[in-house]
Formats: structure tokens, sequence, C-alpha cells
């Protein structure tokens, strides 16, 4: 059943009036009406509203509601200027899968003024989508593959999974497949966005750690893959499912967590970004012969010129660089490639033909299918749970519009830094940065190019939170401690974090 009121209504999300909203909420006896969006944290927030009466379900959906934005944005605004508005954007409408007696909203924020505030990330994304668009004529669409680990206690195992060895599990071997199944259901029913969710790599059968919510905890990684959408969509759905795993797993008594890693040895926790370039809604990814466009490949250039400052937005904290290592499938040197996974920017497998796979495996098939769609796209595989995802979304686009600004230059870049399936990257090829403080510097040699639609005082919020982790020498440090110290310094640093986006 959809929990989507305009899918429920019948009516596009684009056209749902208020009046339909209160129809809704009156027939259906709604008591509360919940707003939600998302705050510097990453997290999503929400404001509970009773419905008093019908007028004033009226006054809240017309006029919204006033917050604190100094405590949604904890040092990127000041006191004397923090009143915002949330309102409504009455497209997301829908029931709350944890209140039958609730409906809820996704907001956008204004300022005193009523424009939309500056500083606020979903804003600052849009802004970003919008320049593309005016500048060079495309729309860019986004999908995440939002990977977390669930950690429940130790249970006996009948169907061990092999080490590193859970991905695609199937039940009995995966131990938490339905409590996924629900989430997945809770999800889609809501966005309609869900391509797929499965059993990733990781699974930690006894986590040690100095954390008391972590230590000697089973814990087991997963991957919700979604559709592609309009990056301001993309981001937000990303928000909304981080909301909803969490909860899911609460009612399971199970620890959600997105932190980008949680124990040396085992698979860290991805948050790769699709993109696909659109010209009158047609995906423009490839040529006729199947092969990347140029300017698909021009953004690959745009992306490469930027990704080490890139990571200032999307590995937040120093367990990410902990992630960045060789031999996890996780990128660290700059390059893009067709297959290979250890790739910055992949080119994954698409469907250059069409899309009629079955009449190859069933060959009395009569039916045909014909597709209007290309699926290309490229992606971006950097990124952890602990992105800013707004902020990072917009910084990718930004880094895809000076890719096609800069036409030539990011051809020549992309040609350059491309290997293929089997070959090795060279020594002389650049890494990614080691460490948040060096993504904080690379963020400040290229305010330039952010500054454009990012606000100065929230890149230098960005960049003060990465300094703040104190990771400059890490790598150095860790290096010259012994093995057993090794091991509790990378785990306090992995494990203080548990709850991060």
């Amino acid at each position: 059943m959809s929990l989507s009121v305009a899918t429920i209504l019948g009516i596009s999300p684009k056209n749902l009036q208020r009046s339909d909203l209160l129809n809704f909420i009156n027939q259906n006896k709604i008591k509360r009406i919940t707003f939600h969006y998302t705050a510097g944290d990453g997290r999503l927030k929400q404001l509970i509203v009773p419905v008093n009466s019908m007028n004033y379900a009226e006054r809240i959906l017309a006029a919204g509601e006033r917050v604190d934005g100094s405590s949604l944005f904890k040092g990127m605004v000041g006191t004397s200027s923090s009143d915002l508005y949330v309102v409504p954007v009455y497209a997301s409408a829908f029931i709350d899968p944890f209140d039958k007696k609730g409906i809820c909203f996704l907001c956008r924020f204004l300022d005193k003024d009523e424009k939309l505030a500056e500083f606020c990330p979903d804003n600052i994304l849009m802004r970003a989508a919008r320049s593309l668009k005016e500048n060079h004529g495309y729309d860019l669409w986004a999908l995440g593959e939002l990977e977390f680990y669930l950690i429940g206690d130790q249970e006996e195992e009948n169907y061990p999974m092999p080490f590193q060895g859970g991905y695609h599990a199937s039940e009995p071997f995966s131990r938490y497949l339905d409590v996924v199944k629900e989430m997945l259901e809770i999800i889609s029913d809501i966005t309609a966005h869900v391509k797929y969710g499965h059993s990733e790599v990781g699974t930690i059968r006894a986590i040690e750690s100095q954390n008391p919510i972590l230590d000697g905890k089973y814990g087991e990684q997963f991957e919700v893959e979604f559709l592609p959408a309009p990056i301001e969509w993309a981001a937000d759905y990303l928000s909304l499912a981080k909301y909803i795993i969490r909860n899911v797993a609460a009612q399971y008594d199970l620890l959600a967590t997105f932190a980008p890693k949680l124990e040396a040895g085992y698979a860290g926790t991805g948050l790769h970004f699709h993109l696909e370039l659109l010209k009158e809604n047609n995906n423009i990814m490839t040529q006729p012969d199947g092969a990347l466009s140029e300017t698909a490949k021009q953004a690959v250039g745009g992306l490469l010129r930027y990704a080490p400052s890139l990571t200032a937005f999307g590995n937040t904290i120093a367990s990410s660089h902990l992630r960045l290592v060789p031999g996890q499938e996780s990128p660290t040197k700059l390059f893009w490639s067709d297959f290979n996974r250890s790739a910055l920017i992949r080119v994954p497998l698409g469907w250059r033909h069409g899309e009629d796979m079955a009449s190859v495996i069933n060959h009395r098939l009569k039916d045909k299918y014909i597709s209007p769609f290309k699926r290309q796209t490229i992606e971006l595989r950097s990124a952890d749970g602990s992105a800013f995802i707004h902020l990072m979304l917009a910084g990718m686009t930004m880094a895809i519009s000076y890719g096609l600004e800069h036409g030539d230059v990011s051809l020549k870049l992309a040609n350059k830094r491309y290997l293929g399936p089997e070959t090795k990257p060279a020594k002389e090829i650049p890494e990614l940065p080691p460490s948040c403080y060096q993504s904080a510097q690379y963020l400040k040699e290229e305010y330039e190019l952010f500054n454009a639609i990012i606000p100065e005082y929230i890149l230098n919020h960005v960049a003060s939170q990465l300094e703040a982790e104190g990771d400059e020498n890490l790598m150095e440090e860790i290096q010259n401690l012994s093995e057993e110290e090794s091991v509790s310094c990378q785990q306090e640093i992995m494990h203080r974090s548990i709850h991060v986006g």
C-alpha cells in the first residue's frame, strides 16, 4: 500500500492542492501533521503539530512554522538572525509510517524576507541544480547507494556467513533480511524510488570496541539503492531513508549505523552516487554506438578535477579515511574506469542494446519489451555515510558545471586519467586526501568554485569542522604504534561517531 498522499488520491504530486490535503486530513481523521527537514548535522528533524481544528490545519499548511536556525545549524548562522520558517512541500506528503494518525511533509527553509534561506543545504542544492540548467541546459539526476550495518546481540549460528562473503546473501545466512524488507517497503511506499536492497559484503561476528553499545555485538551490512531522481529529490530521499532505517531498526532492538568504518579488515560503509545528465528528459551520457559521450567525459573530468575538495563534504570524520585504503574496493587514486571497483569514478554496466534481455534467455518468448530509457550513469565512489548529502551533491553539481564550461581541459584530463579494467594505477596518479585536515585545505584552495553557490561562511564552517577532527598526522601516528595500540586507537576513532549522519 502506498504511503504517498498523491498516489492514494490519484493526483500528480506537483498538482496537489491545499484543499486536497485538507480533505484528506479530514476524511482520514488525521490527528498530527509532522514537518521534516534536514539540519546542519545531516539528520532529518521533525516538528509535530496537532490538528486542533481544520482551520488550524489550513493555517499550518499555508504559513508553515517558525524554528530556531541557530540550533538546527549550529555554527553556520548566528543567534541574531536565526529565525527561520519551515514550509511544507505539498508534493512530498505521506502517511506517517510510525503513526497511523499522522501525515508528514518534507519542508524547505525560508528566511525573514520569505526567501529560500541561502545557508540551508537543501536550498544550496536547488541553486546548484538551477545554475547548471540555466548555464548549460542540462538537468542532473542522481541515485544513491546507501550502505549501513545492522548491529544486534550474538546468537547461535547454524548458518554462519563467510568472512567478507555477505554480498547478496540470502536467508538463512543473512540474519536481518526480514528487517531490511520492512525498511524497503516503507521507503518505497513513500518515495516510489527504490531500485532494490540486498545484503552487502561485511559481516562482523563479534565487534571489539571500547564503546559498550558495540562491544561483543554482531554486525551485518546491507545496501538500499535508489532509482534516479532530480538531484534535489535524490538528496531528500537519502535523508528520509536514513530516518526510516534507524526507526525500523530500533523497533527490532537493533542499531543501524552509517559510520564509515567499524572494524579494520572488514568492509566499510560507502555512499556512492550515480549521476546522469538529461537534456529535454533524454539521457545524453552515451553516443549512438554505446560509448560514453563527450559531454559525459567532460563531467568526469570536472569531478576528477575537484574530487579532493569534494571529500570535505563526502568524508567528514577521521574514520572516513580509515575506509579509503587499498584492497577494500574503496578508491584512493584519482582515475576512472569502466568496471574497475577501485576506481574513483566508475562507468557501470549499462543496457547499450535495449533492455529486452529476457528474450536472450527465454527463447520462445513472443513478447517484446521496448524501453524508452537509457540507463547509463557515472558513479562517484568516494563518499561515505558521514557525508553532508545535500552539500556533497551541490559540490558535485558545481564540479560537473566546471567540467562542461571548460570542456577541452576536462576532456583532456578525463582521457589522461582513464584506466582499463586490468590496468593498475601508476604511482604518479594523484591520491585522495589522507585526512579531514587535508580535505579542509583542498576546500580552502577551491573556495572560488564553491563560493559561487555556497556562502563563504558555510565553507568556513565545514573547513573548521574538518580541522577539529585533529587527524592531520593520524596515519603516521598509527604506523608508529605497536599492533595492540594501533588496533585500540583505530577502534576509538571508528566507534566514537557511530550515529554520524
